[in-house]
């Protein structure tokens, strides 16, 4: 359970207002692009496009979280090298200089 928005993962984080509300009804509909695409009168192949989107997103959350500097940071904060405040600051500039160069 989720009891704060610390807990939430990033990956979910990254994804826009609108896409947590698509994943939410892909799930309520059992994965049934169908569903979704006479949910959205839209055709399967539009409804496909916008979960491939999706997951290319959420992969490439992951492959940042994975970075070696990241969990370096992530580490210095658990050791309590730095504090877990600075640690987020440090990681959000980081990805937002990162998200600006690529």
């Amino acid at each position: 359970m989720v009891k704060k928005k610390d807990d939430v993962p990033d990956w979910i984080l990254s994804l826009e207002l609108e896409e947590v509300e698509f994943v939410k009804k892909f799930i309520v509909s059992s994965g049934s692009l169908k569903e979704l695409a006479k949910h959205y009168d839209v055709s399967y192949p539009t409804v496909r496009i916008r979960v491939d989107r999706i997951i290319q997103k959420i992969e490439v959350n992951e492959k940042i979280e994975n970075e070696p500097f990241i969990t370096y940071i992530k580490q210095m904060a658990i050791e309590d090298r730095i504090t877990i405040e600075d640690a987020k600051k440090i990681i959000e500039k980081y990805r937002l200089e990162r998200g600006n160069n690529e």
